[in-house]
């Protein structure tokens, strides 16, 4: 009865929580903490602006859509918490949803506007 079954052992042998605290980590943080930071989010969202730019709220629509087909599916196979900001994907959706809406208010006013209407 006394016998560590070997999951036990190798967890028990892992790094202890406080390692993660303040920086620290598991094996392999060192090199992450000696690389600078890449700021690719920044490109990508500079790349997002610019196209809502060039192409307006078309754009917007389009990225809305993307974004909430995705969160949608994601949510029907079991999803609940996101790496968004938001966390729930509830709020995701419900942020992507107004996205849309008024991307195609846009889109709908800038057709109007184009037709002469």
């Amino acid at each position: 009865m006394s016998e560590v079954p070997p999951q036990v052992a190798q967890v028990a042998a892992g790094p202890k929580p406080s390692d993660f605290i303040n920086g620290g980590g598991a094996a392999g943080s060192a090199d992450e903490a000696a690389k600078p930071f890449d700021p690719l989010r920044l490109c990508i969202f500079a790349t997002i602006a610019m196209l809502g730019w060039l192409f307006g709220p078309l754009a917007v629509v389009v990225f809305a859509a993307v974004g909430f087909v995705g969160y949608w599916k994601a949510r029907q196979a079991g999803l609940t918490r996101s790496k968004c900001y938001l966390r729930d994907t509830r709020l995701v959706l419900a942020y992507l949803g107004l996205f849309l809406a008024a991307g195609s208010w846009g889109v709908f006013f800038f057709v109007q506007r184009w037709l002469g209407s």
